[in-house]
């Protein structure tokens, strides 16, 4: 296991990967986030597309690095092309299921636990989410039960953010209030995790360095904005000029 000590020291050498590969991630995403997620993933120094034509979906996937499955806004079309997109991932491109309101709804649900059993790279969710992926009530072992069950990488977050593969396990204790106030932070936060698992094969290194740099760059962006309008703008700008010497000072991290 890696002690939490480093993962600081692998957050920022994962977005020097980012910053110099440039990975491409190609998001199906909800109507809300497309232009958040874009911006954010540009500003960590990745390449966004968000296409869901049905006769281009194939060829985007097999041409990026990474690809994230959001079920924000369940339309048909997206549906849809999410089969497509998952089967033309297959083995070769990454990626994350980001399974939104899942909670809300029963069909919804069942449809998300369908594409977890394809085994994602990671799971993105809240503990609503997570409790409706169960289909019981979460408890102190589920992140790690429903991991090592479906072969992924649970990244739980809330107040305090929960990463384990149902082996390895840390807790991150980074963010701001703020975060919950701007719409799509939890739908960018899913994309810098794609963005992190595109250049790092270790699907749990890269969920926790993903939610680390979103988690330090919100405490970062809290100190200069004046609400959730510059808030948004400040967490850009935040994430964009990240340093080592930032992420290794404010990371907050329990075994």
């Amino acid at each position: 296991m890696q002690a939490p000590r480093v993962l600081p020291d692998i957050a920022t050498d994962v977005l020097a990967r980012i910053r110099a590969r440039r990975p491409r991630v190609h998001c199906i995403t909800n109507s809300v986030a497309q232009n958040f997620t874009a911006n954010m993933l540009l500003a960590a120094g990745a390449v966004p597309s968000m296409t869901i034509a049905v006769e281009e979906i194939a060829d985007f996937v097999a041409g990026a690095d990474a690809l994230l499955v959001n079920l924000g806004t369940l339309d048909p079309e997206r549906r849809a092309v999410i089969e497509l997109a998952v089967t033309a991932a297959a083995d070769r491109v990454p990626w994350v299921l980001d399974p939104v309101f899942v909670d809300r709804s029963a069909p919804r649900a069942a449809y998300a636990r369908a594409l977890a059993r394809r085994h994602p790279g990671a799971i993105r969710l809240n503990g609503a989410e997570l409790g409706a992926l169960a289909n019981a009530a979460p408890g102190p072992q589920t992140p790690a039960q429903y991991a090592a069950a479906h072969a992924s990488v649970i990244g739980l977050t809330g107040d305090r953010d929960i990463v384990t593969d149902g082996g390895r396990t840390v807790t991150i204790r980074n963010g701001d209030p703020l975060m919950a106030t701007v719409t799509a932070m939890g739908c960018a936060a899913s994309a810098i995790v794609a963005a992190c698992i595109a250049v790092e094969p270790d699907a749990w290194r890269a969920t926790a360095a993903g939610l680390i740099l979103i988690g330090v760059a919100g405490e970062v962006a809290a100190r200069e904005a004046r609400g959730p309008g510059t808030f948004a703008a400040a967490i850009l700008d935040a994430l964009h000029g990240l340093d080592a010497a930032t992420v290794t000072r404010r990371a907050r991290l329990d075994p």
